[in-house]
C-alpha cells in the first residue's frame, strides 16, 4: 500500500507531508533544504520529521500512574528500556483538507491498556512568506479525562558545513541534566556556566547535547526563538513557538552506531512537556473529556 505524500508550496517553501505518522519528509526554501529529509520509497530514519504525541521523549520503563492507576506502555527502545514518541508516529492519518498551500491531517488515538484514553488530533501544515507552520488542536474525545504531551521532530539544517562549525542561538536559562545511559531526567538546572549555554550565540563545537531546556527568553507577543546559523555559508534557520510549549527538545543527532547519520542536522523540538511528565506531572496538559488543547510552531529560513 503506497503511503500518501502531500507536497505543500508557497512563498518560496516546498514541503512534503506524508500520510503516515503526518511525518514533515522534506522542507525547502527557494531550493535549500531546511531539515535533513529522506526519500518518498524510504522508511523514516531516526524519527527525523515525526509528530510526537501524546507525550514527548521518553517514559522510563514504560511506565507511568495517572489518576492513581498504574499503566505500561510498550518499549520501543530496548537498550535504554522506555517507550519513545507517543504512539502517531507510525499510523496512518486521515486527510481532511489539501490546498496548494496548506493540508490538515486528522487521526484518533484510540482507548487501549496502556493509554485508556481516546484523543482526536488534528495537524494543520501551512506554507507561506513567513515560513512552514504547523497548527496542532487535540480533543479529548472520550469519557475519561487524559494525560497529553505533543512535540514536533525536525532535524534543522543551518547549511552545507559540519554542524559543529555552526552557530546555535538558544534563549533558555535552564537545562534538565540526564543520565547518561538512558538518557532520564535527572534535576532542572541553570546552564549558567555549562557547555549547554547559548543563551548569547556561539559555535556548537563538539559539544554533544540530548536534552530539554527551559525557562525561555521570549519576545514581546510571547514567542520563543531558536536561531542555527552556518556562516560559511552564509545561511540559516529558525523556529518559533509561543508559550503554549515551555519546553525545547536540542539535540545534536550523535549516533556513534551510524557514523553515515551522525550529527547531520540539529533536533529542535518545542515541547508542551518535558520528559517523563506522565510521572512527574510537570506541564503535563490534563485533556478533560471535551476539551481542546491547541499549539503550533514554525520554521523559516534565514
Amino acid at each position: 500500500m503506497n503511503t500518501p505524500d502531500y507536497r505543500i508550496e508557497g512563498g518560496g517553501y516546498s514541503a512534503a507531508v506524508l500520510g503516515l505518522g503526518a511525518t514533515v519528509r522534506e522542507l525547502t526554501h527557494r531550493g535549500r533544504p531546511l531539515v535533513v529529509g529522506f526519500g518518498a520509497e524510504e522508511q523514516m530514519p531516526n524519527f527525523r520529521g515525526a509528530f510526537v504525541a501524546p507525550w514527548p521523549n521518553r517514559i522510563a520503563d514504560g511506565r507511568y500512574t495517572f489518576d492513581g492507576v498504574e499503566y505500561t506502555l510498550p518499549i520501543n527502545e530496548p537498550e535504554r528500556g522506555t517507550a519513545l514518541h507517543g504512539l502517531v508516529y507510525d499510523v496512518p492519518w486521515d486527510l481532511v483538507e489539501r490546498t496548494a498551500s496548506s493540508v490538515t491531517l486528522a487521526c484518533t488515538i484510540e482507548p487501549r491498556d496502556a493509554y485508556p484514553f481516546r484523543v482526536s488530533i488534528q495537524a494543520r501544515f501551512s506554507v507561506g512568506e513567513e515560513g512552514f507552520s504547523t497548527e496542532i488542536s487535540a480533543r479529548n474525545t472520550g469519557q475519561r479525562r487524559a494525560p497529553y504531551g505533543v512535540c514536533p521532530h525536525p532535524y534543522l539544517l543551518a547549511g552545507t558545513s559540519p554542524l559543529d562549525d555552526w552557530q546555535l542561538e538558544l534563549p533558555a536559562a535552564a537545562v534538565l541534566t540526564v543520565t547518561p545511559d538512558r538518557l532520564l531526567p535527572v534535576a532542572k538546572e541553570p546552564v549558567d556556566g555549562t557547555p549547554f549555554d547559548f543563551r548569547a550565540q556561539h559555535r556548537i563545537d563538539d559539544v554533544q547535547i540530548d536534552h530539554a531546556f527551559t525557562a525561555l527568553t521570549r519576545d514581546g507577543e510571547g514567542m520563543a526563538t531558536v536561531r542555527v546559523l552556518d556562516p560559511a555559508a552564509g545561511t540559516g534557520v529558525m523556529m518559533t513557538w509561543d508559550g503554549t510549549c515551555p519546553w525545547v527538545q536540542i539535540h545534536t543527532a550523535d549516533l556513534p552506531k551510524k557514523p553515515e547519520s551522525t550529527r547531520l542536522g540539529l533536533a529542535v523540538e518545542p515541547m508542551t512537556c518535558p520528559p517523563e511528565a506522565f510521572n512527574t506531572g510537570e506541564d503535563l496538559v490534563v485533556l478533560e473529556p471535551g476539551a481542546v488543547h491547541r499549539t503550533g510552531w514554525t520554521i523559516s529560513a534565514l
